[in-house]
């Protein structure tokens, strides 16, 4: 077993592996790439999943990834795995190093480089390293058997994802928050319901950029053509893709900070005031939007709120249009929502509940393949 003090500041390996679930990933994954990285000219990080796990294998990688980034001499890539876990076994043992080599032969390929797919050194924090390690011909590095560094684990993380949430890195926090989206036509009371929804949770809440939008909007045209109003702007696709790309930022920076966050309007809802302001689609705003989704949409419905004209707003005509168009589109785009109905008390023991309802399922997962 190799001693990294030996190295006395040198990189003492050509190339290592890193190989495990990442179901999902943790601090100390993180710590164990960043230790074979230290001392590697190169670092394989294989992420190895199985069908029968809830969580991508592609969001695990580009978490991993996007973790990394910095790291020099580091890849992540990912592949499935499907043999069962059986260290007495020879010939799953030899199934799973199979794999492990695949993994190293497309690192090499995409390098440039087929015959550098050898690796002399995997780095682990378990027991079975050795085993591993001594079937590829490379020295095992054991790195924080003892979880010292950081006391978590994959098992725990996913008994009790939001307990562990310190433990775990931006990119994959922000991947397993459950984002809740309030959205509705104007005056219908989507920042008020979202701001008491998020205050139930005590969680980050994430305002309506489109509105940012329009004041900066206007202020930019004042100075480009003397004193404006509302009425003189004039709205692009341009426009709409804009506000869901900073939507999104803005977003994924609270996502990283709490395992909820409620939303007032989101990415995706940019698609349907582009409809309603140019009376069209437009792919460019989708393809800003990607293939983002929340895990619930809670709709606010037109009746039972009057409508509150503060200076900004000019669509109370369009309100009913408008709730049929959130619906239409909520509905083709088959992702879970619930319409709001009631003064807001009602509107927010509704929301609540549709919540809680959906907030057990995200954070439960499936046990890995044994």
């Amino acid at each position: 077993m190799a001693d990294l003090a030996a190295g006395g500041g040198r990189l003492m390996f050509s190339h290592a592996l890193v190989l495990g679930k990442f179901y999902p990933p943790h601090l100390g994954h993180h710590h164990l790439v960043r230790a074979a990285a230290a001392a590697s000219e190169r670092t394989t990080v294989a992420v190895l999943a199985s069908s029968v796990e809830s969580i991508p294998l592609e969001s695990r990688v580009a978490w991993m990834a996007a973790e990394h980034s910095g790291d020099p001499g580091v890849v992540v890539l990912g592949d499935m795995d499907e043999h069962p876990t059986d260290y007495s076994s020879d010939a799953v043992w030899s199934a799973h190093v199979d794999i492990f080599r695949s993994v190293l032969s497309r690192r090499a390929i995409l390098s440039g480089d087929p015959a550098g797919a050898a690796v002399d050194a995997v780095f682990t924090s378990e027991p079975y390293g050795d085993e591993l390690a001594k079937r590829l011909g490379a020295q095992h590095v054991l790195v924080d058997l003892s979880r010292s560094a950081f006391a978590v684990s994959g098992t725990a993380v996913r008994a009790d994802a939001p307990a562990h949430w310190p433990l775990l890195a931006p990119s994959t926090r922000a991947g397993l928050a459950a984002r809740i989206v309030v959205v509705g036509a104007e005056s219908t009371g989507t920042t008020t319901l979202s701001r008491a929804l998020a205050a139930h949770y005590s969680a980050p809440w994430v305002p309506e950029y489109g509105r940012t939008h329009t004041e900066l909007k206007l202020a930019a045209l004042t100075a480009l053509a003397g004193p404006s109003t509302i009425d003189d702007l004039v709205w692009t696709a341009g426009d709409f893709v804009d506000v869901a790309r900073q939507q999104a930022l803005d977003e994924d920076a609270a996502a990283a900070e709490s395992p909820i966050l409620v939303c007032d309007n989101d990415p995706w809802a940019a698609t349907v005031w582009c409809e309603r302001y140019l009376g069209r689609a437009y792919p460019q705003v989708a393809a800003a939007v990607g293939d983002r989704r929340p895990l619930l949409y809670l709709l606010t419905d037109h009746r039972d709120v009057p409508f509150e004209q503060d200076g900004w707003r000019d669509g109370e005509h369009l309100r009913a249009w408008m709730t049929g168009l959130f619906e239409q589109r909520l509905t083709e785009r088959a992702v879970p929502y619930h319409l709001l109905t009631g003064p807001h008390h009602t509107r927010l023991t509704q929301a609540i509940a549709h919540t809680n309802q959906a907030l057990t399922p995200h954070f439960t997962y499936t046990d890995p393949l044994g």
